[in-house]
């Protein structure tokens, strides 16, 4: 399952990012996931769950911010979006385009919980 080692990419990012003592308070990773990054973004949350059960960051919540397949033509100078892999203008049918959005899988923030909320 390609989300489960996705899952434990991101733990550990979070894991060398957050200092030690933090870790434990950690209530939500933010990660921003492309349309056609190949990920399935309930399969990611199950594993990051699954994998979290046992570790400092049990209760923490995975939240996806999806983010959409765009194209940028070369040709038209038009913003479009169309299939996923279909990389042609949808405006004027060029070719000459180039992905601007949908391929991202980032971990953009690592929200706390404070010490008034504990």
């Amino acid at each position: 399952m390609h989300e489960l080692s996705l899952a434990r990419d991101i733990i550990d990012t979070v894991q060398q990012n957050v200092p030690k003592e933090e870790i434990c308070r950690i209530k939500y990773v933010v990660v921003k996931v492309g349309a056609f990054s190949g990920v399935v973004t309930d399969s990611l949350k199950f594993s990051f769950q699954a994998i979290t059960s046992d570790t400092e960051l049990y209760g923490a919540e995975l939240e996806i911010i999806d983010i959409p397949f765009l194209l940028k033509c070369n040709t038209c100078g038009k913003t479009t979006t169309n299939e996923f892999g279909m990389m042609i203008c949808s405006g004027c049918g060029s070719v000459d385009t180039e992905m601007i959005s949908g391929n991202e899988l980032q971990v953009v923030e690592v929200k706390v919980e404070t010490m008034e909320e504990i």
